[in-house]
Parts: structure tokens; sequence; C-alpha cells
């Protein structure tokens, strides 16, 4: 800005006087024109080579209510997920408790799921870990699953007890948050469902 008021070389008064107040005037509005400016930085209602406050809340609007259009939908195929798995892994225990009973005859099925697992590096097979099922199926939880082996029904059959019925339940653990739907199954190989999520298994899974 260049606002400097020269001295003038020999004139009239009147018209140094006029000359003098036009290039004050003309300082005072260049003058008005700064202060405009820092003021307006100084509030912050415009950013310089960006965005206008107003234009960033409306972003950050948009970006809210898309999160909360998408939180749900995130959490139902969560909760989709965890039931597939769930039904998978009773699948899985139906098939082990076979190969279990038809390795192991003398003792039947496998009463607990600890029987169906074991650490292939802690030595050969056995009636008490058959090394079988996988460890996440046989820690009892899995993708946000209970799942337990009970109701076992034994035998005696020459001195020796055997175990020859079985119930396989996989209930969510929080229901509502973790799935909707308890599964359940038993010897005869049917799988059923439970639309609460508990054991109360009376439908059949599609």
């Amino acid at each position: 800005m260049n606002c400097t008021i020269p001295l003038f070389p020999a004139r009239s008064g009147a018209q140094k006087a006029h000359l003098q107040n036009s290039k004050l005037t003309d300082c005072s509005e260049q003058l008005q024109g700064v202060d405009r400016q820092y003021g307006d930085r100084q509030n912050g209602s415009t950013l310089p080579n960006g965005f206008t406050l107003m234009e960033l809340l409306i972003v950050m609007a948009i970006i809210a209510i898309l999160m909360l259009i998408a939180i749900p939908t995130v959490g139902a195929l969560k909760k989709h997920a965890n039931q597939i798995s769930a039904e998978q892994s009773v699948r899985a225990i139906q098939q082990a408790q076979m190969q279990y009973a038809s390795t192991y005859p003398s003792n039947g099925y496998a009463c607990t799921l600890a029987f169906l697992g074991g650490d292939p590096h802690s030595g050969p097979p056995s009636p008490t870990g058959a090394q079988i099922l996988q460890p996440d199926i046989t820690s009892g939880y899995k993708s946000g699953y209970i799942i337990s082996i009970s109701d076992c029904q034994k035998v005696t059959v020459n001195g020796t007890d055997r175990n020859n019925s079985y119930v396989v339940t996989a209930v969510p653990q929080t229901v509502g948050k973790t799935g909707d739907i308890g599964y359940c199954s038993d010897d005869n190989g049917t799988i059923k469902e439970d639309p609460t999520g508990g054991t109360n298994c009376s439908q059949l899974v599609q």
C-alpha cells in the first residue's frame, strides 16, 4: 500500500490544499480496506484459500449422518456373519462326533469339546484328545457364540460306559449384539434353531 503524502512545489494555497485532501482521502480508503480484511480474518468469517466456517460445518454434519447410517448396518452384518459361523461350527462338531464314535467305538460320542480337540504336538490322538477339531471350536467360544456339548446319555456295554447320545448348542454370548439365533443339534444329525437366541430349538435350519 502506497500512502505517502508528497510535498508539492510552489502552487497556490487552494491548489495545495485540494491535492493534499485528495491524497488523504485515498489513504483513508486504503486503510479502511486493510482494517476490514484484518477484522474478517480475526472473526473467522473467511478462510483465505480454503473453506468458510459454514462449509466446514456442513461437511461435518454430512459425515455424522453417514456414520449414523453405517454403524447399524455394520452391526447387522457382523451378527449375520457370527450366526453363519455358529451354524458351521455345529456342523463341524456333528462330523467330528461321527468320526470320534467310529475311532473309539467303546467310548461312543465325546461328551466334551476337549475330547474332540487336542494338540498334535503333545502325542498321538487318544479318547481324551482325538485331535479332530480345531482349537477355535474346542475352546467353547467362537465369533461371539458360546459352544458346548451336554446331555450325554451313557449305557453300559460289557462293563464299559458308552455315550450313545449328546446335544450340542451354540448360543450368542450377548443376544441381539453378537447374534440373534441359537443353534442346537444332537446324535440324530439335524440342526435346529431358536429365533430368540436360546436353546429351545424347534425350527429346522433352512
